[in-house]
């Protein structure tokens, strides 16, 4: 019986993190599971008292700011997998922290193999990262297979999964979201996706509701949906209480596919959470902003990609309008979304554009979290 560890530091994270136990126990129902995450991963009993909030921080000076918790976490980590002894830990996302973790255990001499599971984008800033993670880590769990020369170079063995935000969610049914929620079919769809970190709230998120509010004000035949990150679940009903508009906030992580497919132009941060949309066929708009610092070190030294969404990188071209640091603003964010609201030849050709790059995206189309988990217990 193989005894598999997970950890996770933010939500996007647990959400895979999910994904994945429910992975490895259909292929294998004797897996033992244990675990670091949030809600989503706790409900499948991987738990323990490791506290991980407040480590999904945004930015160089927040980095900086969080490293006297960081550290204090990996070393609870890295102690409660030592306890655990697993036969392998899994390290989902969040490359700062999860290089670290890894780095104690083998330090430690942990007999568990190490394995990534997503690596940091090398092929768009830092490919020195690359040979970092390759020195601490037994297996890389990567989505694209351009990643892999990255690390083959320095030894790392990979196995390509594809985007695991493909096949997280299943086809979403509009209508019957509608129906729930009392919205007259025909009516345009508002979606809202503010963030899942503190920092977003603070930084992104008012932005991107003031572009909502111009929106929703313009036509009152407009309805708003917000989907609810659990993370951040105060911050984004305080933030829609103080609007003068109805918004319809989604809590509920079984509504997530229908209230995407409902969704006629998605508001998005930048993220995982574009391609989910994009899958289901809602027209997105993004936008995100950094602190100063960490975007001039990206901008002039690091950041190498010409987009930030992996469906314009998938496309090679901007089939998902961005709006990035200078450009971020509610006036740009609201001219995109009203454009496709009101001109449906722009929308259709955004929905289409979004449909080829998720096809491109899309690979073998088995779903990333049942080649994970087979590649896990494989090497555990």
């Amino acid at each position: 019986m193989s005894h598999v560890f997970l950890v996770t530091a933010e939500d996007s994270g647990d959400a895979f993190g999910a994904d994945v136990i429910d992975a490895l126990r259909a292929a294998d129902p004797s897996v033992r599971i244990s675990g670091i995450g949030g809600e989503r991963m706790r409900e499948r009993g991987a738990h323990t008292a490791v506290d991980m909030s407040g480590l999904a921080v945004l930015g160089l000076v927040e980095g900086l700011k969080a490293y006297g918790r960081v550290k204090q976490a990996v070393e609870k980590a890295a102690d409660a997998i030592a306890q655990a002894d697993p036969d392998s830990v899994v390290l989902i996302d969040s490359w700062g922290f999860m290089w670290r973790v890894a780095r104690a255990l083998k330090l430690r001499g942990a007999r568990a193999k190490r394995i990534k599971l997503i690596g940091p984008q090398v092929w768009a800033t830092r490919p020195g990262r690359a040979r970092v993670l390759a020195k601490w880590v037994d297996h890389l769990l990567c989505i694209h297979p351009f990643e892999q020369p990255f690390y083959v170079k320095w030894g790392l063995p990979t196995t390509v999964i594809g985007n695991p935000a493909l096949h997280r969610l299943p086809k979403g049914d509009a209508v019957a979201f509608r129906a729930r929620h009392s919205l007259p079919i025909g009516a345009p769809i508002i979606g809202l996706l503010p963030g899942s970190r503190k920092a977003e709230m603070r930084r992104v998120a008012p932005t991107l509701m003031e572009a909502t509010r111009i929106v929703r004000e313009r036509d009152p035949r407009r309805h708003v949906v917000c989907m609810v990150a659990p993370s951040v679940t105060g911050e984004v009903e305080a933030l829609a209480g103080a609007q003068a508009f109805p918004v319809v906030l989604v809590k509920d992580e079984t509504e997530k596919a229908d209230a995407y497919a409902a969704m006629t132009v998605a508001i998005a941060c930048s993220g995982t959470v574009t391609t989910e949309l994009a899958a289901q066929g809602a027209a997105v708009v993004t936008g995100y902003k950094l602190g100063w610092i960490t975007w001039a070190l990206l901008r002039f030294f690091l950041f190498k990609s010409r987009f930030s969404a992996l469906v314009n990188v998938a496309a090679n071209r901007e089939v998902i309008p961005e709006f990035l640091q200078t450009r971020f603003s509610a006036s740009n964010i609201e001219q995109a979304v009203e454009e496709r609201l009101s001109n449906p030849a722009v929308l259709k050709a955004q929905q289409d554009g979004q449909g080829e790059a998720i096809r491109l995206m899309s690979g073998t189309g088995r779903p990333a979290a049942e080649i994970a988990a087979e590649t896990i217990l494989r090497l555990s």
